[in-house]
């Protein structure tokens, strides 16, 4: 169960997105773990992104959440990427081209550590602000729920066999009431409401 906050002065630690970043990091592990050069080259389910690609950007992205949590120890708002979108560009495409070994370890290595910050940090760390790459400032909580959509989405995204069907029913339960309330704000809501009642074709969404 989520602990929410409780009263006057308890913070949240987000116990439930915690653990269900723990089990999709395994689920994603044991997935790649036979991963050869040959399917790392391969082009993923993304536009310009290959198999080497997603799982650098995973990985990347794990050491993002660190560098801002350990950044919310010390009190300190961090960028998320250094360099902003470009140095995650830039990062990744350097990453892309490794062996297979190399990407599954980085992955696997970046996930640890990714764990064990998240079982140290003290309590109400949680709730101070970090920095995402847009500049956008949440509570430091909210970025393990981005991270387990992360792994799970882009472990679809590799196209070796796993998709949006075997997503875990926790993290639908966690995410999709939030972009259902999102909806109206990525489209015309006539238009959302004459798709729900079987009037129109599904309105184009902007991304979120």
């Amino acid at each position: 169960m989520n602990r929410e906050v409780l009263g006057k002065g308890r913070m949240s630690v987000p116990t439930v997105q915690i653990e269900g970043c723990r089990r999709s990091h395994q689920v994603l592990l044991d997935g790649i773990a036979g991963l050869t050069d040959d399917q790392a080259r391969r082009p993923s389910l993304l536009p310009d992104w290959t198999v080497g690609h997603v799982l650098t950007h995973v990985a990347r992205n794990a050491d993002s959440v660190v560098r801002r949590l350990e950044g919310a120890v010390r009190g300190q708002i961090v960028d998320q990427y250094p360099g902003g979108y470009a140095g995650r560009a830039a990062d990744i495409a350097a990453g892309a081209g490794r062996p297979a070994s190399e990407l599954v370890e980085d992955v696997a290595e970046t996930a640890t550590r990714l764990e064990a910050v998240c079982l140290s940090i003290p309590e109400v760390a949680w709730e101070r602000p970090t920095r995402g790459v847009s500049g956008a400032e949440r509570p430091a909580r909210t970025m393990m729920l981005e991270r387990w959509r992360e792994v799970e989405v882009h472990h679809a995204d590799l196209g070796l066999g796993y998709g949006p069907a075997d997503w875990p029913e926790e993290l639908l339960a966690e995410w999709l009431p939030r972009e259902l309330e999102r909806l109206p704000q990525r489209t015309d809501p006539k238009l959302l409401l004459a798709w729900l009642i079987g009037r129109a074709e599904a309105p184009a969404l902007a991304s979120w």
